[in-house]
């Protein structure tokens, strides 16, 4: 008897509720067809573990999928002696895959914001980064969807998110341009009305491209 079809809750995703899940066995069975597909056996020794071993992965790689970001930004603090400059952590790696060709993007994600009154745990924005990149992404989205997240949990005076990235969708096919690497930010709030409160966070996270100084 074929395996049930279900509808996964997946939060903040653009999946219909309306479109079912296919199962693992469908999932497997897709890799197989793509295995013949690209010119080979699937059936021989080398591939015969493949399918359930690219399932796994795919588990991993789309894990996001799973996860509320704003769940993870629930829980602040208000005891911080009337804190209110510049928070930033930068240098947060992330793995993610484009939605185009399902090739990684690999890179890095910056993130400044100015608190109102309450701040959160510093994992937490990590988290935040993890659930958006786990995902099949376009950098410029998902860069929007980081500082939009956090603004919307934590309602700061500004958010500034610059995210560097390489495309192995560039680097791996097409024009096969390594070492180029791709740079975008959002600024919301003081960030954005502000040059100074723009350069000071730019500065602290090591200026990856002047012009974003506007």
């Amino acid at each position: 008897m074929p395996q049930a079809r279900h509808t996964p809750r997946i939060p903040n995703a653009s999946v219909p509720a309306s479109l079912p899940r296919p199962s693992r066995q469908e999932a497997e069975e897709a890799i197989r067809t793509l295995l013949l597909w690209a010119g080979d056996d699937p059936t021989r020794e080398g591939l015969i573990d493949t399918p359930q071993r690219v399932a796994r992965a795919f588990e991993e790689w789309f894990a996001g999928y799973q996860d509320d970001p704003q769940e993870f930004l629930t829980r602040t603090f208000e005891e911080v002696e009337g804190y209110d400059e510049m928070i930033v952590l930068r240098d947060i790696r992330f793995e993610s895959h484009c939605e185009h060709h399902l090739a990684p993007i690999i890179g890095r994600v910056h993130i400044g914001y100015l608190p109102h009154n309450k701040v959160v745990g510093i994992s937490k924005l990590a988290r935040v980064v993890e659930a958006f990149a786990r995902r099949l992404q376009v950098q410029e989205k998902m860069n929007a969807q980081i500082a939009n997240c956090i603004q919307s949990a934590l309602e700061p005076k500004g958010v500034a998110v610059v995210i560097e990235a390489t495309h192995q969708c560039m680097t791996t096919r097409g024009v096969h341009k390594p070492g180029v690497t791709m740079v975008t930010s959002t600024m919301l709030g003081d960030f954005r009305i502000n040059p100074l409160t723009r350069r000071e966070f730019l500065s602290v996270i090591g200026n990856p491209q002047s012009s974003l100084e506007g």
